[in-house]
């Protein structure tokens, strides 16, 4: 019997989806999370100590959050608990509480109990097993993709250590395919493939940071490359773009986040932006994020879009675009694309100044011709009777005991008194400054004379 189970269990392995086959046991063989698990972190050396606490991993869908969980317990040698917070209730936790006392009693085993999903445990739950990791009972392990701030109890959160995952990068990426091509027993070793090169692009820009994605899309890929005669000739077969594309039914675009391509695309969208062209915005935006561009980066240079190209012209546009930027952060794929989408719009059809954007480049040209020029004295800060001895803040006028809270005073150094930089526009927010600024501007020149 001890035969055949050997060979059912075999037949089962190789049934698995490859990316569990591939699931890291040991942390040299776990890419992309070398802040986390590297030389000197937390995580390592709590491991090669032995001294495991309690944490929460947090990170977004594909980044090694059950596979860093299960490296510990391998690591460690713990009795090892793979709990679903979606399927489980308070029932199942008693149980696992009752075998971990029987695993220290017995067998002298920590146990780990990873929880998945932990956002999903309600309070009652989560209350259920509180004060065993207090007593040390069992080390509790939990995984969520939402800020365990909102979603975990404070007592809870307060007795484990929250551990930020980020999504895998482009060469992280490319070592999980390596190690899948390259391992015979568990991987696609054995099979004789090669990957060109185009197609490896396109997984891993598909896979937008995501290990169990990029595996399951070369399994599909390296399926549909085995479907079809061998060469002639013999040797490799090779996964090609266009297997990949039937893998992923998603066609590859041309986009190199590196190259030409990358800086062509955000070139034509912050102009089609600047330009008052919100279907044209849209299309590039929706370019970029088809081909795998990084979100955050594209919501970065909407923010300073609104700066640099709307600025005071409509002044909530950078909040709008800030907004957009993290609702992405919180949402991220597909949905947090919607608020991308959202902010490009709004910054197409709003009035457009750069009036800051010049004002500040001629600030700053000034401050690199004249130097550290000192601070007037009369708007210098005085808290001590010395500086008040030095006329620190001497003949300062406090503009809320004037006229409509102006007073008229120099406020720029001696050397670039009357130095003007920014010119409002007449358009959206920034005509209502320009009437205001010239206001101003026309009662001190008249003080002056």
């Amino acid at each position: 019997m001890e035969l055949f189970d050997q060979q059912a269990q075999i037949e089962t392995d190789t049934e698995r989806p490859l990316a569990e086959r591939m699931r890291p046991r040991r942390l040299a063989d776990l890419f992309g999370q070398e802040a986390v698990t590297g030389p000197g972190s937390l995580v390592r050396h709590a491991i090669e100590n032995d001294r495991i606490f309690s944490m929460i991993l947090w990170g977004p869908p594909g980044c090694g959050k059950t596979t860093l969980a299960r490296i510990i317990a391998f690591e460690t040698e713990s009795h090892f608990v793979h709990f679903s917070a979606v399927l489980s209730g308070v029932k199942q936790i008693r149980e696992v509480i009752d075998e971990a006392k029987k695993q220290r009693q017995f067998q002298r085993k920590r146990t780990i109990l990873f929880v998945d999903e932990i956002h999903r445990f309600n309070k009652a739950q989560q209350d259920a097993f509180l004060h065993h990791v207090e007593s040390g009972l069992i080390t509790l392990i939990g995984a969520t993709t939402e800020n365990p701030s909102f979603e975990v109890i404070s007592p809870l959160l307060s007795r484990c250590r929250v551990i930020t995952l980020n999504l895998l990068s482009d060469e992280a990426l490319g070592q999980v395919v390596d190690r899948a091509l390259a391992d015979v027993p568990a991987g696609l070793g054995g099979l004789g493939l090669a990957l060109a090169d185009e197609a490896r692009r396109h997984l891993v820009n598909i896979a937008s940071g995501d290990a169990r994605s990029i595996l399951g899309s070369l399994e599909v890929a390296a399926t549909l490359t085995l479907a079809e005669p061998p060469p002639v000739e013999g040797g490799l077969r090779s996964i090609t773009l266009a297997h990949v594309e039937k893998a992923l039914q998603k066609k590859a675009l041309l986009y190199d986040k590196q190259g030409d391509e990358h800086f062509n695309l955000i070139s034509a969208f912050h102009k089609s932006l600047r330009g008052s062209d919100p279907d044209a915005a849209l299309y590039w935006l929706a370019r970029m994020i088809e081909a795998g561009e990084d979100a955050l980066y594209v919501a970065r240079r909407m923010v300073r879009f609104a700066s640099e190209d709307v600025g005071n012209a409509d002044p909530f546009a950078l909040r709008i675009a800030l907004g957009a930027m993290e609702s992405f952060r919180f949402l991220g794929h597909p949905e947090g694309d919607l608020a991308l989408a959202q902010a490009a719009v709004y910054l197409a059809t709003a009035p457009k100044s750069n009036g800051v954007y010049r004002a500040w480049n001629a600030a700053r040209k000034l401050v690199h011709e004249k130097g550290a020029l000192p601070v007037p004295l009369h708007i210098r800060n005085a808290p001590t009777t010395l500086m008040k001895d030095l006329c620190y803040g001497k003949d300062y006028r406090y503009a809320h005991d004037y006229k409509d809270g102006y007073a008229v005073q120099e406020y720029l150094p001696e050397a670039i008194a009357g130095s003007l930089f920014y010119f409002p526009t007449e358009r959206g927010y920034e005509k209502m400054i320009a009437g205001r600024l010239a206001k101003w501007r026309e009662i001190k020149a008249k003080k002056k004379g």
